[in-house]
């Protein structure tokens, strides 16, 4: 054959792959399917993306894209019983992230302050001040029936939402979000004539 005899007609009468029929066929005594397994058996199928049981490939790419774990904001947990059975506060007090810090019931002061109300069978009995970030309704309660005080001054993210931990009402003021459209009847538009007719008065 040469190369002008290769045209729009070439392997148009190629035979197809007859398979099952032994080993003279030149397909071999399995058909091309190999010995045993999976693959072997009518049926199988698997996934274009299999990789033989080894890690997938997407599975072993990075992951990327937005998450807000970096925006999580972390506490230092304090609970009212540590506070209460360390020499610096057993007659009362003022409990805040400075005086936490100098008893060594916290570490620094990298993180927001969060009081717990986990106290013993004996309750509370001594006075305390304390002002933290959050203080759980708990540890308020225990803390005022003791004749003490307690200030949230909130987080940074409450601020900046505009939420009032010391008020009763804690929706945030600061909307961050576009509110949505009105389903509500539209408002009239005023028509040139009656733009006009201000501007002539």
């Amino acid at each position: 054959m040469m190369i002008h005899d290769v045209t729009v007609l070439a392997g148009q009468y190629k035979k197809r792959k007859r398979v099952g029929r032994g080993e003279g066929s030149g397909h071999g005594k399995q058909s091309g399917r190999g010995q045993k397994g999976a693959s072997s058996r009518s049926g199988h199928a698997s996934k274009r993306s299999f990789e033989g049981g080894q890690m997938p490939y997407f599975r072993r790419l990075a992951k990327f894209g937005f998450t807000n774990a970096p925006f999580r904001t972390h506490f230092w947990i304090v609970n009212l019983r540590d506070i209460v059975a360390h020499p610096a506060f057993a007659k009362g007090g003022t409990v805040n992230l400075a005086t936490l810090q100098k008893a060594g019931l916290v570490r620094d002061d990298s993180r927001d302050l969060k009081i717990l109300g986990a106290v013993g069978d004996e309750g509370l009995k001594v006075k305390l001040d304390v002002t933290a970030s959050r203080i759980s309704a708990k540890a308020v309660e225990l803390i005022t029936q003791a004749g003490g005080k307690a200030t949230q001054s909130g987080t940074r993210r409450d601020k900046v939402r505009g939420i009032d931990l010391t008020s009763e009402d804690r929706t945030p003021k600061n909307l961050t979000k576009k509110l949505k459209r009105s389903s509500g009847p539209k408002k009239p538009v005023a028509t040139d004539e009656a733009e006009a007719e201000p501007a002539k008065k």
